[in-house]
């Protein structure tokens, strides 16, 4: 694993956390805003880009949605074979309501995070 995803993943797992409650608490939606804002920060790293698109298929699983399962299929297969030469379009939230071909603009704070994560050397 590189350096920048031992970096990121702290930040990921939270937004993962945070989705795993708000979804255990009857908040679906919240949950996959969760989702999404780990996407963007993982999404330099095919380790982390790969297991967010993972944990979006099995959202789009329990909320019985095709159409974001079946995207979600597609884009872990981007994200296995494309992220490590860097074809990923930045701050793309990685739902299937949206192209996987689209850049994003990244709020402040996360932006924040990623550059911590990509600069932090210790």
């Amino acid at each position: 694993m590189t350096g920048f995803s031992q970096r990121i993943r702290p930040h990921v797992d939270a937004e993962l956390a945070a989705a795993t409650k708000d979804e255990a608490a009857g908040r679906p939606h919240d949950a996959f805003r969760h989702l999404e804002r780990a996407h963007v920060l993982g999404q330099a790293s095919t380790a982390q880009h790969v297991r967010v698109h993972w944990e979006m298929f099995r959202w789009g699983w329990r909320q019985r949605d095709l159409g974001e399962c079946a995207g979600q299929l597609l884009r872990i297969a981007g994200a296995a074979t494309k992220t490590a030469i860097g074809l990923v379009p930045h701050g793309n939230t990685g739902g299937a309501n949206i192209s996987p071909f689209k850049r994003l603009p990244v709020s402040p704070e996360l932006e924040r995070v990623i550059q911590s994560a990509r600069t932090d050397r210790s």
